[in-house]
């Protein structure tokens, strides 16, 4: 008996799927004794397979036969098939239907969790043990790596709920505190030298008491900063209002104006003239990054540094694919949806119109809770072309920053060496953003930090 699936990357049903993937449904069905062989078919149909084969009979399930509701919509592309048989003199056959096994109502009934599982396919896949990961997480020390971007400073105002006014619908809170966070492309830099890398920050900073709130946190951690100053704006701030737990509100203050020419011309010199393994931008649309100055910040960029792109923009008007030709590019899957104007696609199909669009070599498609897709091949039909790291979140306490976690982690990964360095870097980066989704506020993860989430995943998956 040979079994035969179809590949991921022509399961088009919804948004998510396949929910399990093609290595994981194939072992599963390869531990099955009356099974000899599986068969992940690259192909769209099971025309070649059946050619080369040529089974004596090919079963097909009950939602193809006739007279099945399904019937009408499976007709021809049955039909197709049964041309194929005839020419040799196969049949094909259909289960009894008396029973059928739909996996889209299973999942819907109650999704398995399978991150481990799938974890571990790709692994074994790639050759990967959980102590290769650790090795890896040593290497990532000593980059040298140039991040230039918004500066944003989080802010928590933490309240007491008093009530409500009686004559007006106006909410009525006590002030207990206010915890500021440095945030936006200056927590990715901090990100990136809490794993061991030498960090420079080139920025923009407005002339207020955030800059220096800024400039001593980034002095603390490390980080060379070389701002540039603005008095005609202020210091990006996101404030948000909080009363037990719940955000009641948040208040931005900001400008979103484009940088001028004189500091754009400043800032494209330090881009040029700072050796350094690695370039990081990252984009939040708040003046730095747009259609002008994109093209020339790029081109300052030295010959042969690895260049990474990411762009956090889907509520104003930015386009991750305004970075062309870059080595690796990580927007989520509403900003890469917002850049295609496509709301439609499977999650295959837009990154893979996206890793076409930008002309990148590796994209990372952050998924929120359902993970990481990375893409890594433009023969978007090859077996090998995606990996899929599910979250490894424990306890939800924060999800802000979590993507700035996975950007530093797997720059830092990228710029290994070795075939697996893309699976290594997306695994990584999953682990770090994890890490960060369980603290509150963007708070900087070490490489202790990642180590201990990869002991208990371990941990998890020997006793799973």
């Amino acid at each position: 008996m040979v079994v035969s699936i179809t590949a991921d990357a022509h399961i088009s049903k919804g948004h998510y799927r396949p929910h399990i993937p093609q290595d994981l449904r194939a072992l599963n069905l390869a531990a099955f004794e009356i099974v000899d062989y599986v068969i992940i078919d690259s192909e769209a149909t099971p025309l070649k397979n059946i050619s080369k084969l040529q089974p004596d009979f090919f079963a097909k399930g009950y939602e193809y036969a006739a007279g099945s509701p399904e019937a009408k919509s499976a007709a021809a592309k049955t039909q197709e098939e049964n041309v194929v048989l005839e020419s040799y003199g196969g049949e094909i056959i259909f289960t009894p239907g008396d029973i059928v096994y739909s996996s889209t109502k299973l999942i819907d009934l109650a999704p398995p969790s399978i991150r481990l599982e799938t974890l571990l396919t790709l692994m074994d896949r790639q050759k990967l043990t959980f102590d290769s990961l650790r090795k890896s997480l040593d290497k990532l020390k000593g980059k040298k790596i140039h991040v230039v971007g918004d500066t944003i400073v989080d802010s928590y105002t933490q309240t007491a709920m008093i009530g409500g006014q009686a004559k007006t619908p106006t909410m009525s809170v006590l002030y207990e505190r206010r915890d500021n966070y440095i945030g936006g492309a200056a927590v990715v830099a901090q990100h990136l030298r809490a794993a061991g890398a030498h960090v420079v920050f080139s920025t923009v900073l407005g002339d207020d008491e955030l800059k220096k709130f800024v400039l001593n946190g980034l002095e603390q951690s490390g980080v060379e900063c070389r701002p540039e100053i603005d008095p005609t704006r202020p210091t990006t701030n996101k404030n948000a209002i909080v009363a037990g737990g719940y955000r009641l509100l948040k208040i931005d203050t900001l400008d979103n104006r484009t940088i001028s020419d004189e500091i754009l011309d400043k800032l494209a010199k330090t881009v040029k003239g700072t050796p350094c393994d690695a370039v990081v931008f990252s984009d939040f649309r708040h003046g730095i990054f747009n259609r002008r100055t994109i093209p020339r910040l790029v081109k300052a960029i030295p010959k042969g540094v690895y260049k990474v792109a990411d762009s956090q923009v889907a509520s104003r008007w930015g386009n991750i694919t305004e970075f062309k030709n870059f080595d690796l590019i990580t927007p989520n899957e509403r900003e890469a949806r917002f850049a295609l104007a496509d709301q439609d696609s499977g999650i295959r199909p837009l990154a893979s119109a996206l890793y076409d669009a930008t002309k990148c070599k590796t994209l990372m498609l952050k998924l929120g809770e359902r993970g990481v897709l990375t893409c890594r091949s433009k023969n978007h039909e090859f077996l090998d072309s995606f990996a899929v790291v599910d979250n490894f979140v424990e306890r939800l306490v924060d999800a802000v920053g979590a993507g700035d976690a996975l950007l530093a982690y797997a720059t830092l990964a990228m710029l290994g060496t070795g075939k697996d360095k893309d699976t290594v870097a997306t695994i990584l980066g999953s682990m770090a953003a994890a890490c960060e989704c369980e603290r509150d506020g963007n708070v900087p993860i070490t490489p202790g930090d990642v180590l201990k989430k990869i002991d208990d995943v371990e941990r998890h998956a020997n006793y799973r």
